[in-house]
């Protein structure tokens, strides 16, 4: 870690805490995952300042239904939504991107407090500078961090006085297997503690045909989402990958999830980081897993995590879920 928060004023009611770990940990997991068998590299990588932007694109594509419907999931039940979480609370976004969808939970529940966790430091500022000319007076304490490794947030980042409430949406949950999801739930419980509740949006099965279409656009824009990573691996870590040697692929897994792969389109090698990564023709590299799950299915991982299932609302045609989970106490 780069120490302790460090804060940054922006007024008096809105904060900049970093909390990012170094340019080696990028360059640790680049070359232990081109090392693997398959090759892997985490999601969390996608999102510099270009693939945050292409991000927030593949969010308006006709294609990708998850953000408009979790949207329209959220404007109409946002009056029970916020009754249920309860008003006053510390709100704390994992994955925060443009912060869109917490606005009608800030104009609704009027949180204490507003945390918004995300890795692309340019993102969070962008955000983080409209929520605060459009919302004075609420305190925004923003962090740049990886929320994967579930910081433990303290004062002055969030109050010890005050419950806690965590908005996960976007079904960013998917991002991992569902036994790394169940891993992250468990911590995430303990981290909540009493009175603490998650709000969570969870992208239900449906027929395979509509999940690849909304990861293989008609654009291309999630292609180059997904090339870009190569794009910031020779920008950062001093790689030298021919984008125009790779393609984008994502199919669906029968098991529960599409998965989003970089494929060698010949027999080539690229140097990372002073090493030489070999690649055969049609070898790929894995950089996204996007788990979906039944209302049922998720609200029994919910529990075994220690999370009680409050409420869940969902669209007409069952397309996506959103769940407000409180921690379990001791029986």
């Amino acid at each position: 870690m780069r120490g302790r928060p460090r804060p940054r004023e922006q007024g008096a009611d809105l904060r900049f805490h970093d909390l990012r770990t170094s340019r080696s940990s990028f360059l640790a997991d680049a070359l232990r995952g081109l090392a693997r068998s398959p090759k892997r590299i985490p999601p969390k990588y996608f999102y510099d300042a270009r693939g945050s932007a292409l991000f927030e694109a593949i969010c308006a594509l006709p294609e990708y239904y998850p953000t408009r419907t979790e949207m329209a999931i959220m404007r109409a039940h946002i009056d029970d939504i916020a009754r249920c979480v309860g008003g006053r609370a510390q709100l704390i976004e994992l994955g925060s991107g443009a912060s869109t969808k917490t606005r009608l939970l800030i104009e609704t529940a009027r949180p204490s407090r507003y945390v918004p966790v995300d890795i692309s430091e340019a993102a969070l500022r962008a955000a983080c500078a409209r929520l605060h000319a459009d919302y004075p007076g609420l305190p925004i304490h923003a962090v740049c961090a990886d929320f994967s490794r579930l910081l433990r947030l303290r004062p002055p980042i969030v109050r010890a006085d005050a419950p806690r409430v965590v908005y996960f949406p976007g079904s960013t949950i998917g991002n991992f297997s569902p036994e790394e999801a169940l891993r992250f739930l468990r911590r995430l419980a303990a981290w909540l503690g009493g009175g603490g509740k998650l709000l969570i949006g969870v992208d239900t099965k449906k027929d395979p045909a509509v999940l690849e279409a909304a990861y293989n656009d008609a654009q291309g824009v999630t292609a180059a989402f997904n090339l870009n990573l190569l794009a910031r691996m020779n920008r950062e870590l001093g790689a030298d990958f021919e984008l125009s040697r790779f393609r984008h692929r994502a199919f669906y897994d029968p098991r529960g999830w599409v998965e989003m792969h970089l494929e060698s389109l010949a027999a080539q090698q690229v140097r990372v980081g002073g090493r030489m990564f070999t690649f055969a023709a049609g070898e790929t590299v894995h950089t996204e897993i996007s788990c979906k799950y039944a209302v049922s299915e998720f609200q029994g991982m919910a529990r075994a995590a220690g999370l009680e299932p409050l409420a869940v609302w969902t669209d007409a045609d069952g397309w996506f879920s959103v769940h407000l989970l409180s921690v379990r106490g001791p029986r």
